[in-house]
């Protein structure tokens, strides 16, 4: 499915252009790496997905009903505790005192927050910032994930930490995006890579990540000729079947919808 879709889109600050024709697009279960060098356009992508800015031209579609939006910069000079902000972010969203303050304290201590989850705002280092930040982005799962740069800062278990739960937002059917500079972290994270240079979207990088299907047969499929299908295997345990990130979503509904048995779904690289 389809999330948000940028069509010929342009931004303007005065006679400056920012970006030109930007035909770009995110599904469901995708997590697209926006890449290039800075000034070229990636934060102002960011916000038009998210509603934060409007095109000087062309079109935003957005079908998702909660948003989520992680800014490079978190601005935390505030007198209440970690844990009191995001409980009431929680409650503003929706959640029950319990709820939230339930979820934010598991998020906290996946990300280990110096200090503990009552360490007031204003005293927090720029990353446990960017953690208290992270945490309120997922209180309320998101159906778009949106974080620029959200590794800025973080220590070393706090990097595998999120990229674990960038990768379980995903799993659970939202679609993220985010930018980064860091080469290793791209590929091991993003399904999907675009790179923009001075405003424009050139062609997409390879795909980094595919995911894999393992089924029981139910009635009669050729999978070899099923779009987006890139390998079928089959053995006495069933096929799996080895497609895009992002693409699988069709084949296991068309799967379940001829009786087949979905036995597991695994993201792999490719080799």
């Amino acid at each position: 499915m389809e999330v948000v879709r940028l069509r010929k889109v342009s931004k303007r600050f005065g006679r400056r252009e920012i970006l030109a024709d930007v035909d770009l697009h995110l599904n469901a279960g995708e997590l697209l790496a926006l890449v290039g060098a800075n000034g070229s356009g990636k934060s102002t992508v960011l916000r038009l997905m998210v509603g934060l800015s409007r095109p000087s031209a062309g079109t935003v579609h957005r079908n998702a009903a909660v948003v989520s939006y992680v800014p490079d910069v978190f601005t935390s000079h505030d007198r209440l505790s970690a844990s009191a902000y995001l409980r009431h972010m929680g409650r503003i969203r929706g959640l029950s005192t319990r709820t939230a303050r339930d979820r934010s304290l598991e998020l906290l201590d996946r990300l280990a927050l110096s200090g503990g989850a009552d360490t007031p705002m204003r005293k927090l280092s720029k990353g446990n910032a960017q953690k208290v930040a992270l945490a309120q982005a997922l209180l309320d799962p998101p159906q778009l994930l949106v974080l620029d740069e959200p590794w800025a800062g973080l220590d070393a278990t706090a990097h595998s930490t999120l990229r674990e739960l960038l990768t379980e937002t995903a799993e659970q059917g939202a679609a993220v995006a985010f930018t980064e500079h860091s080469a290793e972290v791209v590929r091991s994270t993003a399904t999907r890579v675009c790179e923009l240079d001075r405003g424009k979207l050139t062609s997409p990088r390879q795909q980094t990540a595919l995911t894999e299907l393992h089924l029981l047969p139910g009635a009669d499929l050729d999978w070899d000729h099923h779009a987006d299908v890139l390998e079928v295997r089959r053995t006495e345990a069933g096929v799996t079947v080895l497609l895009p990130t992002g693409t699988h979503d069709a084949a296991l509904l068309t799967a379940l919808n001829h009786g087949w048995s979905v036995v597991s779904v695994r993201q792999v690289k490719p080799e």
